[in-house]
């Protein structure tokens, strides 16, 4: 009985035939402890051989807010509703970071761990996961930082956050990881045939930045075709409700919610199709 019950839980079917969308979620539980190794490595070797080591997980974020400070807030002049400026992009930075790590980490899942790849079997969605769990340890540290500003300002009755609207912050961090995996998974599966794509993505990212409220308010954007468009930017909906939490200031109506939730779906089931494709062929590509 004891020998039907092992073989049971060791058996293991590898098919090169399964439907185009199936995420393998029984298979990749079994591999949890994989995921947990990955989003180790992934952590670790984003700040291997440098001097400040994982000090850059608050400088980088404080570096660039102190910028965007100076040019944005200084020279430019741009209003952040009221909110303190470095507690504005601070926060902003945090979010946005996380997204586009989630993006261009996974863009190169193909590429980076082909020689993994080429020897031996695992599901390798278990890759952009733990792509995507480090990133949201990274922003779990990032987060402290804030906190520590948040606080400060709350004491000093600056900033009026909503603090009931935390809650959600586990479903924004869902959100947007799903669309970062999603884009990033859809990315990589592209640039085995098409290298190019390699080179546009941190270009590409950055240029999704500007198009997100995410150095400006919402309120700053007159109605018209640019609001829409910005609207329709599935980051939107989900950075402002972070910002509403944190801050206490933005605004998402539920239909442009629905909508982002609706295309960062759509975008999760197109990357895993072209995922579960590729990864079958891809070893003669890459």
């Amino acid at each position: 009985m004891a020998q039907e019950k092992n073989k049971s839980f060791f058996h293991t079917h590898i098919s090169a035939k399964h439907h185009p969308i199936d995420l393998k979620i029984r298979e990749v539980w079994q591999y949890r402890d994989l995921i947990v190794l990955f989003t180790k490595r992934s952590f670790t070797l984003t700040y291997k051989q440098t001097i400040l080591g994982p000090a850059w997980i608050f400088l980088n974020p404080l570096i660039s807010s102190l910028i965007y400070a100076f040019v944005f807030g200084g020279i430019a002049g741009m209003s952040t509703e009221g909110v303190p400026q470095i507690l504005f992009y601070l926060s902003s930075n945090a979010v946005w970071i996380f997204f586009s790590a989630c993006v261009t980490k996974n863009a190169s899942t193909f590429t980076t761990n082909a020689g993994v790849f080429g020897k031996v079997y695992f599901p390798r969605l278990t890759i952009p996961i733990s792509n995507m769990l480090s990133s949201a340890i990274q922003f779990g540290v990032q987060m402290l930082m804030v906190v520590a500003l948040l606080v400060y300002y709350v004491i000093t009755e600056q900033v009026s956050p909503c603090w009931e609207s935390w809650l959600l912050l586990p479903v924004v961090l869902l959100h947007l990881g799903l669309l970062g995996l999603g884009c990033g998974i859809m990315i990589s599966s592209l640039t085995t045939k098409y290298r190019d794509l390699a080179i546009l993505v941190t270009f590409g990212v950055q240029l999704w930045m500007y198009a997100t409220p995410i150095v400006y308010p919402l309120s700053q954007i007159g109605d018209g075709l640019m609001k829409t468009v910005l609207l329709i930017n599935p980051v939107t909906a989900p950075v402002e409700i972070f910002r509403y939490a944190v801050l206490g200031q933005g605004s998402v109506m539920p239909s442009y919610l629905a909508l982002s939730w609706g295309i960062t779906l759509l975008v999760v089931a197109v990357g895993i199709t072209i995922f579960n494709k590729v990864e079958r062929t891809f070893m003669d590509t890459v």
